[in-house]
């Protein structure tokens, strides 16, 4: 019993080895500006388009700030008539995706409900630009 009790001691202490090299190398990384879920986090987050006439299927990804409309300008040109020519921004950030309304005539709805001020987005949260629906995914 005495060398089981023994082996599960080794083990632990090992394991708080473990745990404080982790730490460590945590810290320097943070004070290097290294941050492993900072990064992945800034892959940002997938938008599809699903309901469309011209454009469902389409799908692209926010990796900082992607500008929706009908203008040639936007980064994403949506085929739809009651777009504006810039009418909403999508803003990937360490927390996840941001929708900002332009100040679109139409409106942007998230969830059926109409966005007026920036809203956080969520997966499965579904955006609609006129007759174009997209969903966060």
């Amino acid at each position: 019993m005495p060398d089981v009790l023994l082996a599960l001691l080794r083990l632990i202490f090992l394991g708080f080895i473990f745990l404080f090299v982790w730490q460590v190398a945590r810290a320097i990384g943070t004070h290097l500006g290294i941050n492993v879920r900072r990064r992945a986090r800034r892959r940002g987050s997938r938008v599809a388009i699903v309901r469309s006439s011209s454009q469902a299927g389409l799908g692209f990804d926010v990796r900082y700030a992607v500008v929706l409309g009908r203008s040639e300008e936007a980064d994403i040109v949506l085929e739809d008539p009651y777009a504006s020519d810039f009418h909403l921004r999508f803003v990937a950030s360490e927390d996840g995706l941001t929708l900002h309304d332009l100040g679109s005539t139409n409106g942007t709805y998230v969830n059926g409900r109409r966005v007026t001020t920036p809203r956080e987005l969520s997966r499965g949260d579904s955006v609609q630009v006129g007759k174009t629906v997209m969903e966060v995914r």
